[in-house]
């Protein structure tokens, strides 16, 4: 019964992992860095799939070269290519789909509390949260694509296993 979920919960946070990405692998250079900031919605999705993938929040630390600018309520210091993005959206991936593979039933009853508190969900409630948060932003940056080149990713069913990635 667990691998089942586990399967089926990784199906469906993979799909949206992949369709954030099939967003980012659309947007054109020349919309990147527009007032819209689709970068910038990308990386904010991106560092928090991170951050609610870290099963102790207190040790969060996104790789290099992002940093923590997201809890100071600041813009990154500087722009992030489109390069930079699909590759921490890659390190999210595997990450992501190591926890959910790795999930028991114990695992998924455990807690999940951010450093002040205001967070306080079990394991299972904060991936679903997570892949809410995913879609969400997923679906403001294909509104933009929509509005600015009038064309958007397709709906992806399911996610594929990281082997056939």
């Amino acid at each position: 019964m667990q691998n089942s979920i586990n399967k089926s919960l990784w199906s469906q946070f993979g799909a949206s992992i992949e369709m954030l990405e099939n967003a980012i692998l659309l947007c054109p250079e020349d919309l990147w860095d527009k007032e819209s900031k689709f970068w910038y919605n990308a990386f904010h999705c991106l560092f928090f799939l991170d951050y609610y993938t870290t099963m102790d929040p207190s040790l969060f630390s996104p790789p290099s070269p992002f940093t923590l600018s997201e809890f100071e309520d600041v813009m990154p210091g500087r722009v992030y290519s489109k390069l930079e993005l699909l590759s921490y959206l890659q390190y999210n991936r595997v990450k992501c789909h190591s926890l959910v593979s790795g999930l028991t039933e114990e695992k998924l009853a455990e807690r999940w509390i951010n450093m002040s508190g205001s967070m306080n969900y079990s394991v299972l409630e904060i991936l679903l949260y997570n892949m809410r948060h995913v879609q969400h932003h997923t679906a403001q940056l294909n509104l933009i694509l929509r509005q600015s080149i009038k064309d958007a990713p397709e709906w992806v069913f399911q996610g594929k296993s990281l082997v056939e990635l």
